[in-house]
């Protein structure tokens, strides 16, 4: 147990981290910069890792069940759509309210569905996971509080867009929903996947890199699809012609890196944390990520001119994520 939760700790970091190099691109608009790293993280990566690192790729990818298959495919493509709801939401209600209601619906609903795959665990482990999980959503919700009241500080709204209020929660709870789908479709294709693999004569880690194959190229097409129809309505496909294109590809491609380790590293996770291991590890490496983006935050400068009511609530909120973790990790164990 203690390697998985080191694996879901170290995955959740490395998607704490990953957007960073955003900020060191250059000459781009937001759709060229993530349209960019989106084309290598959900299409080049996957292919040069699969046919790189696994024998018998695509016999173990013959070899999945067509239903196992198919909810996988399903289930990643609404993960894509998910993903880009949770932009559009940001445009009705600001940045704070709508990451703590996106990522509070993951990390609750996307903890969960492993269940309806994996079944329910004894009385005393189901109880302990949920009240860690709770904690966790406390900690999501004065996160989000902590935002509003930065901006405030700062003199800027939190509607940052138009549309209505009731619009935008919809929104992002609903783009939270559909991104629950990686989860599950980790948790329906990793058995038939990893049974395969090893029987191509792969080391246990290389399923991950199966699953994360179907995930990604799944739910690329969805985001492919948004960013063809942002980039051409807005005419930024001749932004992608800049003297710092070079960096650019460095930066995005880092990022896509740092993104799919991350999700591979979940993948393997979950599988070390055992029966409930889908459940713990999708809520320690969501809620490491988001306390692992917050100091990453702190750390350049950005609550810098925020009050100390901000402050003690993003304290509060980092603390209740924390104790949350620990609290589902002991779930686990029992």
């Amino acid at each position: 147990m203690t390697v998985g939760i080191i694996w879901a700790l170290a995955a959740g970091l490395m998607l704490g981290l990953y957007a960073l190099p955003e900020k060191y691109t250059k000459d781009y608009a937001f759709e060229n910069t993530w349209a960019l790293f989106f084309a290598i993280a959900t299409f080049v990566i996957p292919n040069v890792a699969g046919f790189a690192l696994v024998e018998g790729f695509v016999a173990i990818l013959q070899a999945i069940p067509a239903g196992a298959l198919w909810g996988m495919i399903i289930s990643s493509f609404l993960w894509g759509i998910g993903v880009m709801m949770w932009g559009k939401a940001i445009n009705h209600i600001g940045l704070s309210l709508g990451f703590s209601l996106f990522i509070g619906t993951i990390i609750l609903v996307g903890s969960l569905l492993p269940f309806l795959v994996d079944g329910l665990p004894d009385t005393n482990v189901l109880i302990t996971i949920l009240v860690g999980i709770v904690i966790v959503l406390i900690g999501v919700v004065a996160n989000g509080r902590a935002g509003i009241l930065r901006q405030r500080d700062e003199g800027k709204a939190e509607v940052v867009g138009q549309g209505s209020m009731a619009s935008g929660i919809f929104i992002a709870v609903f783009g939270g929903l559909l991104a629950t789908g990686f989860s599950y479709a980790n948790a329906v294709g990793r058995p038939a996947i990893h049974e395969a693999s090893i029987a191509m004569g792969n080391a246990e880690w290389v399923t991950s890199v199966v699953v994360m194959y179907v995930i990604y190229m799944s739910g690329g097409v969805a985001i492919a699809a948004y960013f063809i129809w942002q980039l051409t309505k807005k005419g930024l496909w001749g932004q992608f012609k800049t003297p710092h294109f070079g960096n650019n590809l460095t930066m995005t491609g880092g990022m896509a890196i740092l993104n799919y380790v991350a999700s591979a590293a979940f993948a393997y996770a979950a599988f070390r944390l055992g029966e409930q291991g889908n459940t713990v590890g999708y809520a320690i490496y969501n809620t490491t990520s988001v306390a692992v983006a917050i100091l990453s935050g702190l750390f350049t400068g950005e609550w810098k001119n925020a009050s100390s009511r901000a402050k003690t609530s993003l304290y509060i909120g980092l603390i209740a994520m924390i104790a949350g973790v620990v609290v589902v990790a002991v779930g686990n164990s029992l």
